[in-house]
């Protein structure tokens, strides 16, 4: 798997959907939103009414080909999680907390790599849309709160803007409620000293690609995959206040999905290298996670000082090292 990086412009495209359930004032707004620049940032999509905790945590495994964009609900994600699957393709992991969006998709299947990953969010809900079967024994006894399509099929629907498999959706707020973890999954806060200014990283996986480019007008990174812009019904195109590409080490699952592809793995214990963006600012760093239920953190490579997340939407990128 090849990566590279390159020193990113971030622009937030407006786009307004209104929905009936919108107080008036709301729609109201949004439409003044909706009228500006492609710079100007949009307003979320309506929440869901129940009330959840704050400390709620719930993932929902979407998907991230061509057929299955534009998403809906990305916009409101904690983190974004991109995660190396079969074919050299990608497969998003979305952390949300305890506002979540109205609908969240296209769900697709859970894989090995999630069980390990999430293991640092507590005891998250988790929606999908299946599994493997030799993956069905270790998702019931992994930390999570099985949400799946079978086992909340009230919380599901179908949507006739995609085409199977790429049109199933999910309503959040109807899920079980997860817990999150102890301490906290990701830290916040200044930038240390360091990192080189930079303007553009890409990333590179055999069948897919992302690139962020830095905007000062909005303080954000624009995502671009496969040479488009990548956007959310929700939010227009998404942007990220803080891109961490993290190396990891590759395993496979020990089967294969149905096309005859090996499952991989993506082995996010231990300790490697990282690429932060923040500001920006690029930051060779240092990842770090010593068990399954710890949380990852980060330092700059040369100094050692600990380098916290910019406030706003996280993406991490696991890429084979």
């Amino acid at each position: 798997m090849a990566v590279s990086h390159r020193g990113g412009t971030l622009s937030i495209v407006a786009s307004v959907r209104v929905d009936r359930r919108w107080p008036l004032a709301l729609v109201a707004v949004a439409l003044i939103a909706g009228c500006g620049t492609a710079q100007q940032p949009t307003l979320a999509a309506p929440t869901t009414t129940p009330a959840r905790p704050a400390s709620a945590v719930t993932v929902v495994k979407v998907d991230d080909v061509a057929a299955a964009r534009p998403a809906t609900g990305l916009g409101a994600a904690r983190v974004v999680y991109v995660e190396p699957v079969e074919g050299g393709l990608t497969r998003i992991a979305a952390v949300f907390g305890g506002r979540v969006p109205a609908v969240v998709g296209p769900v697709r299947s859970a894989r090995p790599t999630d069980i390990g990953l999430l293991g640092q969010w507590g005891r998250p809900a988790f929606a999908y849309s299946g599994s493997a079967p030799q993956l069905r024994a270790a998702l019931r006894s992994a930390p999570l709160v099985n949400a799946a399509q079978s086992d909340v099929p009230h919380a599901y629907f179908r949507r006739s803007t995609h085409r199977a498999p790429h049109n199933l959706y999910v309503h959040p707020g109807q899920l079980p409620v997860g817990t999150g973890p102890a301490v906290p999954a990701v830290t916040f806060g200044p930038p240390p000293s360091g990192g080189v200014p930079s303007t553009d990283e890409r990333i590179r996986y055999p069948a897919a690609s992302f690139e962020f480019r830095w905007s000062p007008g909005v303080g954000r990174w624009l995502v671009w995959q496969d040479g488009t812009p990548l956007t959310s019904t929700d939010a227009g195109q998404l942007g990220a206040a803080t891109v961490v590409v993290q190396s990891v080490t590759m395993s496979t699952a020990g089967f294969r999905d149905s096309a005859g592809s090996p499952v991989p793995v993506a082995n996010t214990v231990g300790t490697g290298p990282a690429t932060v963006l923040r500001g920006g600012v690029r930051f060779a760093a240092t990842w770090s996670r010593p068990s399954a239920t710890a949380p990852t953190r980060f330092t700059v490579t040369r100094s050692g000082q600990p380098l916290p997340m910019a406030t706003g939407q996280v993406w991490v990128l696991l890429v084979a090292r």
